[in-house]
């Protein structure tokens, strides 16, 4: 396959027109920050972001290249089909829940991040602990997402994947750097009318295309695989549930949804930007879910691509790209290559935001440098993007475990941050020890869950784990479960440990998180400077 150059060179004027539109949103938000805080312009937008604005960076940022890459693959798979294609109803009822529960709490504080809440009830110690879970999962999905536009770009372009991560990963790093939250937004839009135009026009040319059966009769009879519907056997309900309240409150506690939010004029905007959001998440859905579903219609020995299919190879991941290269025209998959880049750098350039501003703000600001002036804030936050990007980037050469390690990081957010975030912002009475005790509860029950993909075998086997083909597979909801007991571990130590501090079943100097909020009486310390002989007096806390 020869250098698809139309490609490359369509493909160069889109990358070129998204960073000249984040050059244009930094040089309007510097027009826009006379007056304004300078950090909370880059990590905010100042609480001014357009409604509309709004509406499109919050789609764009769920709807990038896992999301329409994934959900065709899954409809693709014979042994999953729509069924279990969860993402589009379980992002957009998240994104429901979250304005209706969580956006009020933290727009009427005017948080900026969302450890700020944990930072504040549970102190800088377990915030920095906590932020390493959310740091870890975006760093992840960065790389996940260049990962994927790398091998799409060698499937349309014959370029090698290593050009496209290296160019891609450039073009997020400059125009976020330049422009923070503003640049993101307006890039955003740009690139979420171009995913939407671009997969609706390559559809009717795969659909119609000879090697394609109907999708209306493949999707309930077997032809060239099992039917696209998909079904859910009994003995998989467990993890079909588990999943899907994965997806659902799992997705509401990243500093990417909060960036959001937070950058809305009001809380009644940021609920009307929450909700709609999660409508257009799932209107997002239907290309692809169409994509999928002729890629399971279709023989793909009729065309260049031949025998075996995909799911045969184990390409399975790749079906988008390759109903666009093999069931379109050229010109068109061009077009359709356009949306998969389009919707990997919404989405990057949203993780790299998200990682750099709570570093800024929650590590360098509140922990590191508590004196810090705004001006050393920015530029932490740009020094922290240049070494994230870079460091996804790396990660993103090695493609297979990359995915593997984004979805344990993110199933620890979901086990560890979701539980504290709910216990900060709906159960004042819980303090640091809960905190601490139920980081560790969370963390030891998921790794002890263990992750086939990564070959981590189980140490606890939950009822119905079964061994297939070597490999132990839990059945059972365990990550829900986990995130229970995290919850309910944390409301269960903060009750114990203010009961034992309160009756003085331990001694109240041992309450070195003062979880009793008192303010214990000054008493003064004399000492002798040896050289000079000079008597110095200083109050301290009296301890006893």
């Amino acid at each position: 396959m020869a250098l698809n150059m139309p490609g490359l060179v369509s493909l160069s004027v889109f990358f070129t027109f998204t960073l000249a539109t984040g050059i244009w949103a930094s040089w309007k938000s510097k027009k826009d920050q006379q007056n304004r805080n300078p950090t909370e312009m880059a990590l905010v937008g100042g609480r001014n972001i357009n409604v509309c604005i709004g509406l499109f960076t919050a789609t764009a940022t769920w709807v990038g290249g896992a999301y329409i890459n994934g959900t065709a693959e899954i409809v693709y798979l014979p042994s999953k089909g729509l069924l279990w294609v969860q993402a589009p109803l379980g992002f957009a009822l998240s994104l429901v829940i979250g304005g209706f529960f969580f956006v009020n709490p933290m727009r009427s504080k005017n948080y900026v991040t969302v450890m700020d809440p944990l930072q504040e009830t549970y102190g800088n110690v377990m915030g920095s602990l906590l932020f390493i879970p959310p740091l870890l999962g975006e760093m992840f999905w960065f790389a996940a997402i260049l990962a994927s536009l790398g091998a799409t770009m060698r499937v349309i372009l014959d370029i090698g994947g290593s050009l496209a991560i290296i160019l891609s990963a450039s073009t997020v790093i400059l125009y976020t750097l330049l422009g923070g939250l503003y640049s993101v937004a307006y890039t955003d839009v740009i690139q979420l009318v171009f995913i939407t135009l671009s997969l609706w026009v390559c559809i009717p040319f795969a659909m119609m295309n000879s090697a394609t059966e109907s999708i209306y009769y493949t999707a309930t009879h077997k032809y060239y695989q099992d039917p696209w519907i998909g079904k859910i056997e009994k003995q998989y309900l467990g993890r079909w549930l588990d999943d899907f309240f994965y997806l659902v409150l799992g997705s509401i506690p990243w500093q990417t949804y909060f960036q959001r939010v937070l950058s809305a004029a009001s809380p009644g905007q940021a609920r009307f930007i929450s909700y709609l959001s999660g409508l257009g998440c799932f209107l997002m859905a239907i290309p692809s879910v169409l994509i999928g579903a002729v890629a399971a219609s279709t023989d793909w020995n009729q065309t260049s691509y031949g025998l075996p299919s995909p799911h045969e190879r184990g390409e399975s991941a790749m079906v988008l790209p390759f109903v666009l290269h093999y069931l379109c025209p050229a010109y068109v998959s061009i077009a359709g290559l356009g949306a998969i880049a389009a919707a990997a750098m919404s989405s990057a350039d949203s993780a790299l935001l998200s990682a750099s501003s709570m570093f800024a703000h929650n590590i360098y600001r509140k922990i590191l440098r508590k004196q810090a002036t705004e001006g050393e804030v920015l530029w932490a936050m740009r020094i922290s993007m240049l070494v994230f990007g870079a460091g996804a980037a790396g990660l993103a050469f090695y493609s297979s475990s990359v995915y593997d390690l984004w979805f344990l990081s993110g199933e620890l957010v979901y086990a560890l941050l979701f539980p504290q975030l709910c216990c900060a912002l709906f159960v004042p009475s819980t303090n640091t020890y809960g905190s601490a005790a139920g980081f560790l509860v969370g963390l030891l029950l998921r790794l002890l869950a263990g992750e086939p993909a990564l070959k981590i075998p189980p140490v606890i086997h939950y009822p119905a784990c079964s061994l297939v083909n070597g490999t132990y597979t839990q059945l059972f909801p365990y990550k829900t479960f986990t995130v229970l007991l995290t919850l309910g571990t944390i409301v269960a130590v903060s009750y114990v440990a203010v009961v034992l501090f309160q009756r003085n079943l331990l001694p109240r100097r041992w309450d070195v998180c003062n979880v009793l909020g008192e303010t214990r009486p000054l008493v003064p310390l004399r000492w002798v400077d040896k050289w000079t002989g000079t008597q110095s007096v200083a109050l301290q806390e009296n301890r006893d």
